[in-house]
């Protein structure tokens, strides 16, 4: 009500802030202090492990970005009251870069004895209708952090031990519908990672609607998820309606139709410079599809096709890949069927090749000759960027 600290002489107001109490009100302190040993103080009493570097040396945004993720965290529809994250956005707002949340709880059933009499074992896990089981709505949040650069989000419930439910993983059709409308309205976000959360392909096909011509995004993760081919199909759309430069669809259901609709997309693209495609199912009419997008790519630099099925098909093509792409450093085809002769293939097409960095052929079944012959290869290439890097160091901005 009458602040005085910047009237202070400095060592007065050394005296002070180090005597303030880290438990004085938000509404007082948010405000009011700006001095980093404070936060630092706040932030070590609360947290065991505080490592300040990946919150921009910031203590002060440390605490409130860890505050808010912890309030979200704990969020139980129709019981918390949503006052404790509205009263907290004009205190934080500024503050918040980056929020990462990895559970959000479902409403609390009320009846669950009864529920339990009615419900066998297997009827339980869908005793509640989809629409008693939205979880909290971070629309009106998200939109408010101006400075909100990074959302990483995981429908879902740690630690429910014994009582485990499938209903505590439901990321329903309106969490959805609510998250998409917002991130239409967060023009400043780069980086949206939404992992575990059940995305099916009408999820991923509602939440790309609203991320088409997005100013900013550079980086999306819908890894370990239940896309399929028509969502792979509107990412495909995305890439060359985004400024994205890093895509990961990780263990998904993506088959080869999908891998195609992203191959067409990656011929033109000029953007990406990694795409993550592990643990899918593209098989080799994907992986070849995708061999030949990379003969007119100039921009991807990494590509992960780890356990997908790909055999020597694929490998005949990616041949080619290797004689001509002059911008791929790193090719990830571990734990697929590329055999013998798709080794050879690979070795062939990798003997002119200056570029390429990191290769991963382990259990692809390539034979030893080859994989040394790969990797002697890789090791000059390694030498050969070593030197160009001591040669034409990267200027680091002022």
């Amino acid at each position: 009500e009458n602040p005085i600290m910047d009237c202070l002489l400095p060592e007065h107001q050394r005296k002070v802030l180090d005597k303030l109490s880290t438990g004085l009100p938000l509404t007082v302190t948010a405000n009011l202090i700006h001095d980093e040993d404070y936060w630092k103080r706040c932030c070590t009493q609360r947290w065991q492990v505080c490592d300040v570097s990946n919150y921009g040396d910031s203590w002060k945004r440390m605490f409130f970005e860890r505050h808010l993720e912890n309030i979200l965290k704990c969020f139980i529809p129709n019981i918390t009251d949503p006052n404790q994250v509205l009263e907290l956005i004009p205190l934080c707002k500024e503050y918040v870069w980056k929020l990462e949340v990895d559970q959000f709880l479902p409403p609390v059933k009320l009846d669950q004895k009864e529920e339990e009499d009615d419900f066998s074992d297997s009827g339980s896990d869908f005793g509640l209708s989809e629409v008693s089981m939205h979880h909290y709505d971070l629309g009106v949040l998200i939109t408010a952090l101006p400075h909100l650069e990074e959302l990483n989000l995981t429908y879902g419930v740690k630690d429910c031990g014994m009582n485990f439910e499938w209903n505590l993983f439901n990321f329903t059709h309106q969490d959805c519908y609510n998250l998409a409308v917002a991130l239409k309205k967060c023009h400043n976000l780069k980086i949206l990672k939404l992992t575990r959360s059940k995305v099916d392909d009408d999820k991923a096909r509602l939440l790309i609607q609203n991320l088409l011509d997005h100013p900013c995004l550079m980086e999306l993760n819908l890894s370990h998820n239940l896309i399929g081919d028509k969502g792979a199909g509107a990412v495909g759309k995305l890439i060359n309606r985004s400024k994205l430069e890093i895509l990961d669809l990780c263990n998904n259901q993506i088959r080869h139709l999908g891998a195609q609709a992203l191959a067409r997309a990656l011929a033109n693209n000029s953007t990406l410079t990694s795409l993550n495609l592990r643990l899918n199912c593209v098989e080799d009419e994907g992986g070849q599809a995708i061999g030949r997008a990379l003969l007119t790519n100039t921009t991807l630099k990494s590509i992960h096709l780890g356990s997908n099925e790909l055999s020597e098909p694929t490998a005949t093509l990616f041949s080619q890949v290797l004689a001509q792409n002059s911008t791929l450093t790193s090719i990830n085809f571990s734990c697929n069927h590329i055999g013998l002769d798709g080794g050879k293939q690979l070795l062939e097409g990798l003997m002119d090749n200056k570029i390429l960095t990191e290769f991963d052929l382990r259990l692809a079944e390539v034979g030893q000759e080859s994989e040394y012959l790969i990797n002697q290869i890789l090791r000059a290439n390694q030498e050969r960027a070593w030197l160009r890097s001591l040669q034409y160091p990267s200027v680091k901005p002022l």
